[in-house]
């Protein structure tokens, strides 16, 4: 990692900054919102950055900082996210088949039983549950990542983690998907 004196920082080094974490941040936003969403909001995420350079005071806590900077903007725009999980749950997978592949036609119905129930439970958690959710799923932080980028204890992340994924795996009928095939957990 770039180590970096932000109080000192040039704006060179800040570019470095931005091509080490603009492919990340944008990742985190799109899978959060959408994907025209991601290149104003990844943008903006570096312009508050570098306007607020002077309040991280840990420069090895960059990447969650910028983390928490996305997800403060993700907020502002919390509406249209509600909206997207809204209109996910309601939309099934109504997609023709190219060839009759039975298989294939199950695997696709699956898919989108399970989008649209996930969508469901993504939208009726709590927003600060859900926001520590999607930082370990989607941007695959750890604890104490999360617990920087939210400016929130360790502890509390643990709690709010447990308790949406507890609540995602109910609505999903006891199915984990925090969990990836090898079994091992997020």
């Amino acid at each position: 990692m770039v180590v970096i004196k932000w109080r000192e920082a040039q704006a060179d080094r800040f570019a470095d900054l931005f091509d080490m974490y603009h492919g990340e941040i944008y990742r985190y936003v799109a899978g959060r919102l959408s994907a025209s969403h991601a290149d104003d909001l990844a943008a903006e995420t570096f312009l508050v950055a570098f306007r607020d350079r002077d309040k991280l005071n840990d420069a090895g806590q960059v990447r969650a900082w910028l983390y928490g900077i996305a997800t403060n903007l993700i907020r502002r725009h919390h509406r249209d996210e509600e909206r997207r999980y809204r209109a996910l749950g309601r939309v099934g997978s109504h997609a023709e088949p190219a060839e009759n592949d039975h298989e294939r036609i199950i695997s696709r119905v699956a898919a989108g039983v399970v989008q649209r129930e996930l969508a469901a439970a993504l939208r009726d958690l709590k927003p600060a549950d859900r926001d520590v959710l999607l930082l370990v799923a989607l941007a695959d932080l750890g604890y104490a990542e999360v617990a920087v980028a939210l400016g929130i204890p360790e502890g509390t992340v643990a709690s709010r983690l447990s308790r949406a994924r507890k609540a995602v795996r109910a609505a999903l009928g006891g199915a984990d998907p925090t969990r990836d095939i090898s079994g091992a957990t997020r």
